[in-house]
């Protein structure tokens, strides 16, 4: 088995994609948004072919194709990722974010990272203007995703108890 076909496996076991909006993710968007002061903030999910958004703020969108993800590149890295101007980085210049709405010229991310060691994801911040990052910011973000993979534990765990409390009352009822 591939490390990319263990990492999605590792992903779909957590079923917390295409999940609703949740209080814990939202907070954990909008205190990034506010620390770093950038106008959009998302927790994304790296699918075989999508990058889905469990948070976001600042964009209408829900997902976007993985081939246009920043945040896959967050995950493959080493820590956090920092991007001054998505213009001038080849991997990122003819992204149609950065070519198109919403015109992404700075990125910052850190990814989710499960304790099994695979990139799920990450949290990131994006802006509409060429920025640098300090080593703040990025200890900030990486804080912010070690939280942010709490919460999807937390959400695995949750499921599981619920799926455990209807077999336990299926067995009782019978």
């Amino acid at each position: 088995m591939s490390l990319e076909t263990r990492r999605l496996k590792a992903l779909h076991d957590y079923a917390i994609l295409d999940t609703p909006p949740h209080p814990a993710f939202d907070s954990l968007t909008a205190t990034a948004a506010l620390a770093l002061d950038a106008p959009i903030a998302l927790i994304s999910l790296i699918d075989a072919e999508r990058q889905w958004f469990k948070s976001v703020i600042g964009l209408e969108l829900t997902e976007t194709p993985r081939a246009m993800s920043f945040c896959e590149h967050a995950t493959e890295g080493e820590g956090t990722l920092a991007v001054r101007d998505a213009r001038d980085d080849p991997r990122f210049a003819g992204n149609p974010l950065v070519t198109g709405a919403p015109f992404i010229r700075a990125y910052a991310g850190a990814p989710l990272i499960d304790s099994e060691g695979f990139g799920l994801g990450a949290l990131c911040v994006i802006d509409t203007r060429p920025r640098d990052f300090s080593a703040r910011d990025m200890d900030i973000l990486s804080h912010l995703a070690e939280a942010a993979m709490i919460a999807v534990t937390s959400h695995r765990l949750s499921g599981a108890l619920q799926r455990t409390r209807v077999i336990l009352a299926e067995r009782l009822a019978s």
